[in-house]
């Protein structure tokens, strides 16, 4: 999936959604490190992959929590 669409997917999912996919990308984390500790991952780049994903979450998550401003008159 290419970032442009996994950003519509994340933009589309309701707040607790985003949480339960958030969850889901720390434990995938988790493991992708110890394959690595282990040295039995072979595609080093979902670390880097993962690690993006769960920042795009997280800044859509503070985007949601901070209050929205309209333009100035």
């Amino acid at each position: 999936m290419k970032s442009s669409e996994r950003k519509k997917d994340l933009k589309a999912k309701a707040p607790a959604e985003l949480q339960k996919e958030l969850m889901d990308l720390l434990s995938v984390q988790f493991k992708l490190r110890m394959q690595k500790a282990t040295q039995q991952l072979t595609n080093t780049s979902q670390i880097r992959r993962t690690r993006r994903d769960i920042a795009r979450v997280r800044t859509l998550q503070s985007q949601a929590a901070k209050p929205q401003t309209g333009a100035k008159a």
